[in-house]
């Protein structure tokens, strides 16, 4: 497992991490046997980054975790995560008395006394140019409640907003085979001023897995099954924002190049090693519903590609996806 340091907070964490989403059961049932042998074979195949939400399961993600942390003190693991989305996404909203409530509550779910980084979790773009929400982050660093802070965006405008910002260790961003706009500006600006980059949705909601078909169903409590259009939240989240059936053409081709590059490798560790390879990536976060899924995630942290796939890549989102997303995040 390949590993990197975590922008401002100068933490070791592995190239590949595990997104927790699906933890709190928000993609279909999880039961707690099944989540925390997830955390479990994560670790044994080299993760050392687990990314997760106050709001993953209404704090399930957060409590599994917290129970994982205390069988397996020493672990060495970095647990990143987020906060924001517990009250209505209005920018009054994001105040030092709410800060606080909601690291409390993460703290405890946790069982930690310190958040190692706590990232505000999508808010609304004018939140990044608040001088005062980045005071209240301060005063929770000073304090001792969060160790670091950072971001997790929507758009390249806001990470570049927040990578500005001194004290911003860390901005985590949709980026992946079918969205490629943060390797324009936002990585180039990261590297610069010393910022982690965590990468989220790195497999497009599964679609560069090459496992579905137009005919594929999800469960009902799965959001590529009620968010397709935006219903719940930003649609940029959810198959990345690409529309489902032109997703599914292009991830067959997509699969097909893959197999090329790496042929002993799935294509969706051969799509998180391509993200992982990007000059400025931290840590990608791939979520897993089962161990057998947590172990070959990992494995593409130690996966090396020709040179010549990244062209490829370029070629496909340019004359199938560009058009679809490049102007919306």
């Amino acid at each position: 497992m390949q590993t990197r340091t975590l922008g401002r907070t100068g933490r070791t964490v592995s190239a590949i991490g595990l997104g927790t989403w699906q933890l709190g059961a928000d993609w279909g049932d999880v039961d707690e046997a099944d989540a925390l042998a997830v955390l479990d074979a994560a670790h044994e195949s080299g993760v050392t980054f687990f990314d997760t939400a106050d709001v993953y399961g209404d704090g399930r993600s957060e409590t599994l975790i917290g129970r994982w942390l205390r069988e397996h003190p020493g672990s060495g693991v970095t647990v990143a995560t987020k906060m924001g989305r517990r009250m209505p996404q209005e920018h009054e909203n994001y105040s030092l008395d709410h800060f606080r409530a909601w690291t409390d509550r993460s703290r405890a779910n946790l069982g930690v006394d310190t958040l190692d980084l706590v990232q505000l979790h999508c808010p609304p773009t004018s939140v990044y140019a608040d001088d005062r929400v980045f005071d209240a982050l301060d005063t929770l660093v000073d304090e001792g409640a969060i160790a670091d802070y950072g971001v997790s965006v929507e758009k390249v405008e806001e990470a570049l907003t927040a990578i500005a910002r001194p004290r911003v260790a860390s901005v985590q961003i949709i980026l992946n085979a079918f969205r490629l706009k943060p390797l324009d500006d936002v990585l180039p600006a990261a590297r610069a001023n010393g910022v982690g980059i965590i990468a989220r949705v790195p497999l497009a909601s599964g679609l560069l897995s090459g496992r579905y078909t137009l005919e594929t169903e999800f469960a009902a409590n799965d959001h590529r099954s009620f968010n397709r259009h935006g219903e719940s939240f930003d649609v940029g989240e959810t198959f990345s924002g690409v529309d489902y059936a032109t997703g599914v053409r292009a991830a067959s081709e997509f699969t097909e190049f893959a197999r090329q590059a790496a042929p002993d490798a799935t294509a969706a560790q051969v799509a998180l090693a391509w993200v992982a390879a990007q000059d400025g990536v931290s840590s990608v976060i791939p979520g897993a519903r089962n161990p057998e899924q947590a172990r070959a995630n990992a494995a593409a942290g130690s996966l090396e590609l020709p040179a010549s796939f990244q062209s490829q890549v370029r070629e496909l989102y340019d004359r199938d996806i560009r058009p679809l997303v490049h102007d919306r995040w």
